[in-house]
């Protein structure tokens, strides 16, 4: 991992580019111009492709709650965690920015702005369980392929996650929006004031990220030493 201000630049890339990209997508399909899958295969996509050009620089993180599990667990020292989140987290406000800019008026309101939501109607703590077991399935995939020397390699570590990404947006993204992330909803939720049901979008990526993390240190990594450089 490359040195503070490196790293920093590369999370506030790979981050616009998830927002920017996913918002994007997210409303060309509220507006019917992209099916289910282009949405889905639009998020696993720029993952892929972000972790796998800056995943050497910065680990791709791109994830407030991914951030949070990591250092939880002794993967990321406290305070490059704080500098990421907020890097994560005003990237995503600057990408939603961009996307309010450059989207017809119609079509932006009609797409909340790329906010992920919750299906009216839907229980809300149905909505976290579901946001917190697809990010617990996300988490395990960073942890197999970028944190455990044993896994096939970190260079496969975008191909997962952005596998990861697009089969529980597919899965998922009908009910919540499958953000994953809170600063995927954070952004586009304050640039278009949608903040219905917030906690969904970031009590349930954090809890998921957490309990993924956490077990997979202490039932697949016992004995293992911290990689906090």
């Amino acid at each position: 991992m490359e040195d503070a201000g490196t790293a920093v630049v590369a999370e506030f890339i790979g981050t616009f580019a998830l927002v920017f990209i996913g918002g994007g997508a997210t409303i060309l399909g509220a507006n019917g111009q992209l099916d289910p899958v282009g949405v889905a295969l639009a998020q696993g996509f720029v993952l892929f492709l972000m972790i796998t050009v800056l995943g050497p620089i910065s680990g791709g993180v791109f994830n407030p709650a991914l951030a949070i599990a990591m250092w939880v667990t002794d993967r990321l020292p406290a305070a490059r965690t704080g500098v990421f989140i907020l890097t994560q987290v005003v990237a995503a406000v600057v990408a939603a920015s961009l996307l309010k800019y450059v989207i017809p008026a119609g079509m932006y309101a009609a797409g909340s702005g790329g906010t992920p939501l919750v299906m009216p109607g839907y229980a809300l703590g149905k909505a976290i369980v579901i946001e917190a077991v697809a990010t617990f399935f996300l988490m395990l995939a960073v942890f197999g392929t970028a944190l455990d020397d044993r896994g096939p390699s970190s260079k496969m570590a975008g191909s997962a996650v952005g596998l990861t990404i697009a089969f529980d947006v597919l899965a998922f993204g009908p009910f919540t929006g499958a953000a994953m992330n809170p600063a995927r909803w954070f952004g586009p939720a304050l640039v278009a004031g949608t903040f219905d049901n917030w906690y969904v979008g970031v009590v349930g990526p954090v809890a998921g990220a957490i309990i993924a993390a956490v077990l997979y240190l202490v039932v697949f990594l016992r004995g293992a030493e911290p990689a906090t450089s």
